[in-house]
């Protein structure tokens, strides 16, 4: 054990290229479901898509999770400040 590393940290290992990409599908299927449900944050669906969000909470790492949920809701953002910039460029014209 090094001066800066941790016990904890020896004991856990990397994802094997398995382990992503069940992560990545139970992701999928998830948000999948969120959008079915009309849903952008994940975990105010409620009683819908239960068993996808518990798959995916089952596959993927806590961090990984909390970086997929924030990505979806940034890519949306960025997708709805695209849409708006192109019609403000299209009513330029």
């Amino acid at each position: 054990m090094g001066w800066f590393s941790s016990p904890k940290a020896e004991q856990t290992s990397a994802a094997t290229r398995h382990d992503r990409q069940r992560c990545w599908e139970s992701r999928d299927l998830y948000f999948d479901c969120l959008d079915g449900a009309g849903v952008l944050k994940a975990g105010e669906e409620g009683d819908v898509c239960t068993k996808e969000k518990r798959a995916y909470e089952a596959n993927c790492a806590k961090s990984w999770i909390d970086y997929f949920n924030k990505r979806r809701i940034l890519a949306v953002q960025q997708k709805d400040m695209l849409a708006q910039a192109q019609s403000q460029a299209r009513g330029h014209k």
